[in-house]
């Protein structure tokens, strides 16, 4: 009885079951890791999915990573490349299988650093260092700016040689630091602190340099460097590498260019647009004037022309009245002319309406009317006739008295019709209509037909 009752309380589960509640479990717990290891076993099958086993020197998890997050990498592992990746732990249940589902990989060189990176960048956003209202506005038409970067490098050249194109008035002040290795970032951080002391009239800061890997940028993501970046009096404009790289100097700066000759483009006036506009302005000078004279000459013209000799004006007028009297007769001619055609209208209308004209046309419809019905009833009469003739030969037929005349008779009693011998007894009198007169009777005895 007690191996019954402790069979009843196992919780059995089937082995999909286990491997279910497994999988969940490691799927809550280890939701999202980061893993640092060498890749070995890689095997990539026609369905693009990613397979391969992650290890160190001591053990190893079998690694999935799916098309649809392998395509986004800007690289293919091969066997032995040391990667940092980032997924959730699970279980493949269909063989047992304890694995880890990769959604980002990295390789090695830079993970640290891009560790440390994306960590900087958390604090200071919570600190409120990147927050868009602390931005300061870029002044318009700037003047004179100074430039924190390597005097030799490529940087300081594309933005000497953009401004030289755009706008050589704007003048330029380099402030040398390095731009990349351990003193850079106390370089860069001198470099701003001279450039916000007042020693000279700069309206704003370029900090650039060239573009370079993770590391060679490593200077501009100083966390020092990013509060000097953020408490600069002068608007800082940032422009560390190319487009792709993103440095916390560029988060934390006024603005951010994507390249050094971007930056340039930014800060810079276009003297072919201001020549431009100054050849606009002097033309729409140039019309203002052209038309306040002509509009002057218009009018002194105007003027000349009404300063006519008095016997001119009689002229004019003379030959206004002239021009109006010939108006005047046309108009009186004209005028006669359509009075003229209204009263021929009139005359028409009245003998159209004359009592004359109405009975001569009512005359006319009764005459063809008259014409018509003679000669419907001469179409008509002909059958007509016929028909009276075959009506007249249907009567006949069914007459009776065509019924008489071929040898029968009709008997009464009383006025009553006979129609059989019941309704009759003998001795009682009759009379039989035939097609001559008729015949009166006694019934002497009746016969009955046999049914």
């Amino acid at each position: 009885m007690a191996a019954t009752q402790e069979t009843e309380t196992r919780d059995i589960l089937s082995v999909s079951a286990l491997n279910q509640r497994v999988r969940r479990l490691l799927e809550v717990s280890f939701a999202q890791v980061w893993v640092e290891g060498e890749i070995s076993n890689l095997a990539i099958p026609s369905s693009g999915h990613w397979y391969f086993t992650l290890k160190d020197s001591q053990a190893q998890i079998r690694c999935a990573m799916f098309r649809g997050r392998n395509r986004l990498l800007g690289f293919i592992p091969e066997d032995g490349t040391q990667v940092l990746v980032r997924g959730k732990v699970g279980l493949y249940e269909g063989r047992g299988d304890y694995q880890l589902v990769v959604d980002f990989m990295e390789e090695s060189g830079d993970g640290a650093l891009r560790r440390a990176f994306e960590q900087l960048k958390l604090k200071l956003a919570a600190a409120g260092l990147f927050a868009t209202e602390n931005k300061r506005p870029i002044p318009s038409g700037l003047q004179h700016i100074a430039i924190i970067t390597s005097p030799t490098g490529a940087a300081i050249r594309d933005v000497l040689t953009v401004l030289k194109r755009r706008f050589p008035a704007l003048e330029v002040t380099i402030i040398p630091s390095a731009v990349q290795g351990k003193e850079a970032p106390a370089q860069l951080i001198h470099a701003l602190k001279l450039a916000n002391s007042g020693i000279g009239d700069w309206q704003a800061v370029l900090l650039t340099r060239g573009g370079g890997s993770l590391e060679d940028l490593w200077a501009f993501n100083d966390e020092q460097l990013a509060y000097v970046i953020q408490d600069s009096k002068l608007p800082v404009i940032s422009a560390v590498g190319h487009e792709i790289d993103i440095t916390i100097a560029d988060l934390v700066a006024d603005l951010r260019a994507a390249t050094p000759s971007a930056a340039a483009e930014l800060l810079s006036l276009d003297q072919a647009e201001l020549m431009a506009n100054f050849q606009g302005y002097q033309q729409i000078f140039h019309d203002i004037i052209a038309t306040q004279l002509q509009r002057h000459q218009e009018r002194l013209q105007w003027l000349q022309k009404r300063m006519r000799h008095p016997g001119q004006r009689i002229q004019d007028q003379q030959q206004r009245l002239d021009d109006i009297e010939l108006r005047l007769q046309q108009a009186i001619r004209h005028n006669f002319l359509q009075k003229q055609t209204q009263l021929h209208t009139q005359q028409a209308r009245i003998l159209q309406q004359s009592p004359q004209q109405h009975i001569r046309l009512l005359q006319q419809r009764l005459t063809h009317q008259q014409q018509s019905l003679s000669k419907t009833i001469q179409h008509l009469l002909p059958n007509y006739q016929q028909k009276l003739v075959n009506l007249v030969q249907r009567l006949q037929t069914l007459s009776p008295l065509a019924t008489l005349e071929r040898g029968y008779a009709i008997i009464k009693k009383d006025q009553q019709i006979i129609r059989t011998t019941q309704e009759v007894i003998p001795g009682d009198q009759i009379t039989a209509r035939l097609s001559d007169g008729e015949l009166i009777c006694h019934v002497v005895e009746t016969h009955q037909k046999n049914k």
